[in-house]
């Protein structure tokens, strides 16, 4: 039983106990009055038990849930509110946070202040507006469950308004942390880092993942993946720490990685040489720019290095292993992301316009719990795999081309390891 039935379970339990009581304290609040107007007129006494008797009808029928009184509804929206304000807010300890929200508190206040602009709403005179931290709550709560829309919303007392939040609070964090949050940062720390794994003039590793999302109405089967079902595809250029410095996120599961690359920003920028700074080594007697580092799907680049297929010297075999070394990165990333983020590996029923833009808003989570340095639970990787069985990453077909720059420049790399390993 999931955490979110778990307490609307206790929450059910508690609202009927308090109706009941609520129904003997109105039954002895009457019988008091009964016994302080005995000296009124029979006509008066007789319109009063006539509107004690439908009193006590109503309040029967509550107590036995065959009615909803307007008293009912509102005292069930205000027990909602108290558990988010009295017990989250203020009993909550640090484990509890991120346990559920996936941070901790003082990383969760971080985030409503920095969307708090483009989150806070007005009080209207028909209702008070949720407030910053109760709708960045229902979007994380969302975003890292697999909960339905409904148990949410039982959870915190907002009706129908679930889905409405959390594109609210996706699209405060797109459009105000993602050119933020998600950057290069520093490029001699990222060389260095991943030169210390064993890789030279590395900018990062670059992957791609597959989202499940629900059949579109329209253009259906661009969607379905080599796997056969439904998914939108996620690129990432990753840094040696496994935070995300660049995203592409949009392209329909049917297409190739090497298409969705060819077709980005980044690969633009890359082949102009204005993503990283101009900064070369030499290796053997080859020139060689910062590069990044892909699997078998990607095109081998003067500033894309892949492994070699096929036939396998011992040469290359020490060629490959260093570049996968350096290249599991980003496997890693993916697996923290959509451990934290669970809602990513379940089919999303959000539109296609949308769907992009919560991914988008996930990679920024997750490049903030990374710098903030918050824990991942060992058990969320164990129900993130039990999840992603469901859906299992589709094979990627090798890409062939190669321009001779980029083979002198992977052939002089295979060399320089083995001599290192020789010198060892």
């Amino acid at each position: 039983m999931e955490p979110g039935e778990i307490i609307a379970a206790v929450m059910a339990v508690v609202n009927t106990s308090c109706i009941i009581v609520r129904f003997i304290q109105n039954q002895n609040l009457r019988n008091q009055e009964s016994c302080q107007r005995g000296d009124e007129s029979d006509e008066d006494m007789d319109t009063d038990l006539s509107q004690r008797t439908r009193s006590r009808k109503l309040d029967i029928l509550v107590a036995m849930g065959q009615a909803h009184a307007v008293e009912r509804r509102f005292w069930a929206r205000e027990t909602s509110t108290d558990w988010w304000d009295r017990i989250v807010l203020q009993v909550w300890d640090e484990s509890q946070w991120l346990r559920n929200f996936r941070m901790r508190k003082g990383t969760f206040l971080e985030l409503c202040d920095l969307l708090s602009p483009a989150l806070k709403r007005q009080d209207t005179r028909m209702r008070a507006a949720l407030t910053v931290e109760k709708r960045v709550a229902i979007a994380l709560w969302k975003l890292a469950m697999p909960d339905s829309y409904r148990s949410v919303a039982n959870h915190f007392g907002v009706g129908k308004s679930v889905g409405v939040v959390v594109m609210q609070v996706a699209n405060a964090i797109v459009e105000r942390l993602l050119s933020k949050v998600v950057t290069l940062g520093n490029v001699q720390a990222i060389v260095d880092g991943f030169a210390a794994m064993g890789f030279p003039n590395c900018g990062g590793a670059i992957d791609g993942t597959h989202i499940p999302i629900l059949g579109p109405d329209h253009q259906g089967s661009q969607y379905i993946n080599r796997k056969g079902y439904f998914s939108m595809v996620l690129q990432v250029l990753v840094d040696h720490k496994g935070h995300f410095t660049n995203i592409n996120v949009g392209w329909p599961g049917k297409v190739h990685d090497a298409r969705v690359f060819r077709n980005s920003g980044l690969f633009r920028r890359l082949q102009e040489g204005i993503h990283f700074p101009d900064q070369k080594i030499t290796v053997g007697d080859v020139e060689m720019l910062i590069v990044i580092l892909g699997d078998p799907a990607y095109p081998l680049m003067p500033w894309l290095m892949k492994p070699y297929t096929g036939a396998l010297d011992s040469d290359k075999e020490l060629f490959n292993y260093r570049l996968s070394k350096c290249r599991m990165v980003a496997e890693c990333a993916f697996g923290r992301l959509k451990g934290h983020w669970r809602s990513l590996l379940t089919r999303s029923d959000l539109s296609k316009t949308n769907i992009p833009i919560v991914i988008a808003a996930c990679c920024v989570l997750h490049n903030l719990c990374e710098n903030k340095g918050e824990t991942f639970m060992a058990g969320w990787e164990v129900e993130a795999n039990r999840l992603a069985s469901v859906y299992a990453q589709p094979d990627t077909r090798a890409i062939r081309r190669a321009q001779q720059d980029a083979v002198r420049i992977r052939e002089a790399l295979k060399t320089s390891f083995q001599t290192d390993q020789s010198n060892q």
